[in-house]
């Protein structure tokens, strides 16, 4: 499976690109090739097709060819590039750029005059820092982080008016607004300005705590003045804010296990954590695992978390691979590229596999001996006898196949909301464009699971569901309770 931060389409533009194109790489150019490439080697096209109807598929596809007509530049393009391959699944498909276009020479300030008239709050920041420290009350007031960005928002009427302090985007000035939260009539709503100065609005107002403030998509850090938080906040921000695993000890009969990501860098730390807490957790009567927020990656990642919460043989339901001569190809790339880490027994196998599917092209075609491979440990360990795996809809690919793997023990319940669910069509390969502008992902395999047990569109859902009532700082907490009885 593959990081799933690389395969959500709405993160995939913040990128600068050319002002035009070279006659041979217009975007209807790049639309056919990207069609082309797309039906004939995509493991989950005839899937999606089946699914969702040709006449479906043929509308969407004239009024994708009437957008691109009049496209005339790459930044222009990518979107609506990305907006055609949506049709077919949430994740796993991509369009990411290989170039950036380079700033021009001696014109650094170029960016900026463009916004050069922005609306402005010109503040002195140590006047503010001295406002901040009289206030009796922490509320939106305050200078606030969110990378690359140092924020101060002060009041002004009944709006609070967010303005940059330092920036680290060449769109964006000292003083200049960033955003506004509106609280007239009792009802809120907040407007955030992008690096490129569009806006986003939003209703969903939050501040969690004295320190964390989140508007729509965006989360702001306090940095100023210090204000001491209740450590319940502590325990839930530290969670999130994790970029590596830890364990924690939350009481005499808990432990508690962060892993923010299982892509393959991650591997050897998670291993390393383990190893170093196995005893810890062997001897803990509850483990709570949280992956929230998750990005996917390497099903190797989660190897070593399996046999410490295991019960009875684990069945995996496995993939079959579509064979083409431009999809067989990364079997080669195994062999030949560094960046993948094969030893010589991973690329006697890829070698294997590769002349295997060369046989069989235009087909699907399983690359195991069966259809479901069955794993088995030698240990069940009497502890820990309880494990609550916390999950939420950021939890997609690697992540749902470690929980499909995970809550076939008997010790393991799913707490929290139904994940992603992009995980029935796989093992994404990228390949470029005739021009190489940009790199188009799609997926090589389709499970077996299909259609009986398909997760796409639908993800996994808990076994306890933490509705709205139960604020997502308090999760640990009652996960905790009702691991412990309580």
């Amino acid at each position: 499976m593959k990081n799933l931060k690389t395969i959500l389409i709405s993160s995939l533009f913040t990128f600068t690109t050319t002002s035009a194109y070279a006659q041979n790489c217009d975007c209807t150019k790049n639309f056919e090739w990207v069609k082309q490439t797309f039906e004939g080697n995509d493991a989950g096209f005839e899937y999606a097709l089946k699914q969702k109807g040709k006449q479906a598929y043929e509308a969407h596809n004239k009024t994708i060819a009437e957008k691109v007509k009049s496209i005339k530049t790459l930044s222009e393009c990518t979107p609506v590039l990305s907006e055609w391959l949506s049709f077919f699944r949430s994740g796993h498909v991509a369009i990411r750029p290989l170039k950036q276009e380079s700033p021009k020479q001696n014109t650094p300030e170029k960016p900026n005059n463009q916004f050069a008239n922005w609306e402005t709050l010109p503040v002195e920041t140590q006047d503010f820092k001295k406002y901040l420290d009289q206030k009796k009350t922490a509320d939106y007031e305050g200078i606030w982080y969110t990378e690359p960005y140092t924020i101060g928002i002060k009041k002004k009427g009944d709006q609070y008016v967010g303005f940059i302090i330092e920036s680290g985007a060449e769109t964006w000035t000292k003083g200049q607004v960033k955003l506004k939260i509106n609280s007239s009539d009792g009802k809120m709503s907040s407007v955030y300005y992008m690096r490129d100065h569009s806006g986003v609005e939003s209703k969903e107002i939050t501040l969690t705590g004295k320190n964390h403030l989140q508007i729509g998509d965006f989360s702001l850090s306090r940095v100023y003045p210090k204000i001491e938080d209740d450590p319940k906040y502590t325990q839930y921000f530290k969670s999130i804010g994790a970029s590596q695993p830890y364990v924690e000890k939350l009481n005499g009969t808990t432990i508690y296990l962060r892993i923010p990501s299982f892509q393959a860098s991650q591997k050897q730390k998670i291993d390393s954590v383990i190893a170093a807490n196995k005893d810890k957790i062997l001897s803990t009567e509850n483990l709570i695992i949280d992956i929230r927020n998750g990005t996917g990656g390497s099903d190797a990642s989660y190897n070593n978390i399996l046999p410490l919460i295991y019960t009875n043989p684990i069945r995996t339901v496995g993939v079959e691979y579509l064979s083409t001569k431009l999809n067989n190809q990364r079997m080669l790339d195994f062999i030949s590229k560094p960046e993948y880490g094969f030893n010589e027994e991973n690329k006697k196998w890829a070698k294997t596999s590769f002349d295997r599917l060369e046989k069989e092209q235009g087909k699907f075609v399983n690359l195991n001996e069966n259809v479901v491979s069955i794993t088995k440990y030698d240990t069940i360990h009497p502890y820990p006898k309880n494990v609550g795996i916390i999950i939420n809809q950021r939890n997609g690919s690697t992540d749902e196949q470690f929980l499909l793997a995970a809550k076939q023990s008997k010790k393991v319940k799913l707490f929290g909301t139904t994940t992603f669910g992009v995980l029935d069509v796989s093992n994404m390969y990228y390949v470029p464009s005739p021009c190489k502008e940009f790199e188009l992902g799609y997926s090589l395999s389709r499970s077996m699971r299909i259609p009986d047990f398909t997760i796409d569109a639908k993800g996994l859902q808990p076994d306890f569901y933490l509705d709205q009532s139960i604020p997502v700082y308090e999760w640990t907490d009652y996960v905790n309770t009702v691991l412990n009885g309580k």
